[in-house]
């Protein structure tokens, strides 16, 4: 009979076999091995899904939308790209068209019009369904960001930044929804933002925007899904892209600087194959940030008095920095 003793000398002795190196690495490059597999595997679905699709990308002229193109059109995806810039949309057309594969890609359409006015909306709307004769996918990209205080800012300019970032988006989607929902086929894309879901200091245009446009797209979501539309909501985080250069201050004037978090975001194109991959796997909500940041959601809903004091700390070295 084994004694007590020995069962756990043996038992100890397998734990250790086990936690040796020797087991422990194959086992971890196993897991990693069948990690990457199954991503792989993963992308492949998302490009069949999207090869052939029609892609609506908005805010296509630099950035974000652009690198959007770039990937979506690599798929396979025949895309409309939609901006302000003409000349812009069609340099981007002209690089797409000399990086296809013969009989892998399409030809884009550019489809010109400013989300700034309410005006060119239907008219846009009418001319991309021109394109190719319905949209799969409609990617609400573009925007303008905000840097000011609240108490300096113009009224004026929290109605542009609303204009652009949530009723110009809202009113493309409403245009071209009931054409989806008529074939009950579509899939509604918007970009959000990280503070969408959190708002920090000296942002409250941008941040309201965004939250307005959480709400509309996670109610949309609900209501089309008798009608077969799938709804995505991404939120990145700082993107190094020219965002902050090109946002509006308190008066309205152009920004003009890159914001020391902004220029350590991640690259442009990597968050577009995050939303292609998004996009693929019918997700509904994307957080496309770091530890932290994602930490301050749950801080925000679970511990809501710490988040306030982390928020005014940061408020105060703002002004601090700004001051000195």
């Amino acid at each position: 009979m084994v004694s007590p003793s020995s069962r756990k000398g043996m038992l100890k002795e397998r734990v250790m076999d086990l936690a040796s190196p020797t087991t422990i690495l194959p086992l971890l490059f196993g897991c990693l091995g069948i990690f990457s597999l199954l991503r792989l595997l993963q992308r492949i679905r998302s490009k069949a899904y999207l090869r052939n699709a029609v892609v609506v990308v908005t805010g296509a002229t630099s950035g974000l939308g652009r690198e959007c193109a770039r990937v979506f059109h690599a798929a396979g995806a025949k895309l409309v790209l939609c901006g302000r810039n003409v000349k812009a949309l069609e340099e981007l057309t002209r690089e797409l068209a000399a990086s296809s594969s013969q009989g892998q890609t399409h030809q884009p359409f550019v489809v010109t019009f400013d989300l700034a006015d309410p005006g060119t909306i239907a008219a846009a709307a009418a001319e991309i369904l021109q394109c190719f004769g319905y949209v799969d996918v409609l990617i609400n990209n573009a925007g303008v960001s905000y840097r000011g205080t609240i108490s300096d800012t113009l009224v004026d300019v929290d109605r542009k930044v609303m204009e652009i970032n949530y009723f110009g988006p809202v009113a493309l989607t409403k245009a071209l929804l009931p054409s989806m929902v008529e074939r009950k086929q579509g899939h509604i894309v918007a970009i959000s933002s990280i503070q969408g879901k959190i708002s920090i200091p000296f942002r409250s245009a941008y941040s309201a925007s965004k939250h307005a446009t959480q709400a509309f797209f996670d109610c949309l979501r609900a209501e089309m899904e008798e009608a077969n539309i799938k709804v995505t909501v991404i939120s990145p985080g700082y993107i190094h892209t020219n965002l902050s250069v090109n946002a509006v201050t308190a008066d309205g004037s152009r920004y003009g600087a890159l914001d020391k978090n902004t220029a350590q975001g991640r690259s442009a194109a990597e968050v577009a194959q995050d939303v292609f991959d998004a996009v693929g796997k019918k997700e509904k909500d994307v957080l496309l940030t770091d530890f932290v940041p994602s930490m301050a959601v749950y801080i925000r809903t679970l511990a809501p008095g710490l988040f306030f004091r982390i928020m005014a700390s940061r408020a105060r070295k703002e002004r601090k920095s700004k001051s000195s």
